[in-house]
């Protein structure tokens, strides 16, 4: 057992670590040093240069997957402190649920897992729990890179979907975990309940969703992609529903018409937005009255359910009002509708998916040249083993921890 301050709700088995190890500088606590490490990773730094929404350099600041972690984790951790859990615990894994992200953010994931099928695909969840127990060097056993070595409590914290790609019945797409990384992912789960996550993870999940849909419509409406007056078109908000069912599928367009009347109906909705000053001032307001909202209205309704008491790990479910989350699902479809699908961004999108299929076909076919020295160490131990799916596995782990700009300056290099 690692030395380690006592944490009240947290067993020693949830403050273990894969690999034991003491600490340099006792009296922290053990997700303390978890969110030490995580802030101080490569991994996370390189999020600064991944796509949110608005692609990183098409305005002077757009939010970028890092920014965008960073304002996860500060609600996180406001909501998770709200209940009574870790506040270390739930602002790291609000920092680490994006590290698996690829360049050219979702549309980036779609082509690896194209390129990945023949080592079981490529999962932007499943990528960011092996980035913390494998890729990013911490600490190793023997030869082996154990990643970060944090807890299990945060790496479980971390894992937005605790099963393997089609082990869930409603979410055959959605996984969180390779078939290769079972090992480290069968003992964070230790005495969890099969597909459930802890309930940090569902405040990490709840605080990911409230940060993404409130600030991209932000960016949307900074970047002049929104226009608020559409959203009171009853031609434009059909349109809108079409979209925020995606989002909401047992949705009928009619809650989503009252949803989307209960936000215009607020006194701090921005109707207009013309860069001015005072609907800057206007829109930062809206948006910290979004957060509010919809954070308060999850711990409410929680509180109402389990009473007053630390509600930590497997002791409670984290409850969202069914108009709270359809509110959600609304900008959620404003940021869409508007931003994602203008119609520049499919031809983007489409020359994004050629970039990563190209240099993924490039590179597996020079591996393990072209490979940096952690993935090319991994491709040869693939290759020692007579390994095609490990080999190729290598070769996405290198794609997918290239920034926008990185994975195109490769891409002009290798693809001629």
């Amino acid at each position: 057992m690692d030395d380690q301050q006592p944490l009240a709700g947290y067993s020693p088995a949830a403050q273990e670590r894969w690999v034991p190890e003491p600490d340099k500088r006792p009296g922290r606590t053990a997700f303390q040093r978890d969110r030490a490490r995580v802030l101080h990773s490569a991994a996370l730094r390189r999020l600064a240069g991944t796509t949110q929404v608005v692609t990183p350099l098409e305005h002077d600041f757009p939010r970028t997957r890092l920014t965008h972690s960073l304002e996860c984790a500060q609600v996180g951790r406001e909501l998770g402190a709200a209940f009574g859990c870790d506040p270390d615990l739930v602002e790291t894994a609000c920092l680490a649920h994006d590290l698996g992200h690829p360049p050219f953010g979702h549309n980036g994931e779609e082509a690896l897992d194209q390129a990945a099928r023949a080592c079981g695909g490529f999962e932007g969840n499943a990528q960011s729990l092996r980035i913390l127990t494998r890729l990013e060097p911490k600490r190793f056993t023997g030869t082996r890179s154990v990643g970060l070595n944090l807890t299990r409590a945060t790496l479980d914290a971390a894992t937005k979907y605790p099963w393997t790609r089609g082990a869930h019945p409603e979410l055959p797409h959605k996984y969180g975990v390779y078939t290769d990384d079972l090992p480290v992912f069968r003992w964070l789960r230790q005495g969890a309940p099969e597909h459930h996550r802890c309930f940090e993870a569902q405040v990490m999940d709840w605080a990911d969703d409230v940060a993404y849909s409130v600030h991209d419509v932000e960016d949307g409406l900074h970047a002049g992609h929104i226009d608020p007056a559409a959203l009171r078109s009853p031609v434009e908000r059909e349109g809108l529903y079409a979209v925020a069912a995606r989002y909401a599928p047992t949705a009928e367009p009619l809650e989503f018409a009252e949803a989307l009347d209960r936000l215009q109906s607020q006194e701090w909705w921005p109707h207009a937005y013309d860069g001015s000053a005072r609907d800057r001032a206007r829109l930062k307001d809206a948006t910290s009255q979004l957060i509010g909202r919809f954070c308060n209205a999850a711990e409410q309704a929680t509180r109402r359910r389990y009473g007053i008491g630390q509600l930590t790990r497997y002791k409670a479910d984290l409850v969202v009002p069914r108009e709270v989350r359809l509110e959600c699902a609304v900008l959620k479809a404003v940021a869409d509708r508007y931003v994602m699908q203008r119609g520049e961004q499919e031809a983007l999108r489409s020359r994004q998916r050629v970039v990563i299929a190209e240099l993924a076909a490039a590179l597996a076919g020079l591996a393990p040249r072209g490979l940096d020295p952690v993935f090319r160490a991994l491709w040869e131990e693939a290759d020692a083993a007579g390994d095609d799916a490990g080999r190729l596995r290598a070769v996405i782990d290198q794609i997918a921890t290239l920034t926008d700009s990185s994975a195109l300056a490769r891409h002009r290099a290798l693809v001629r």
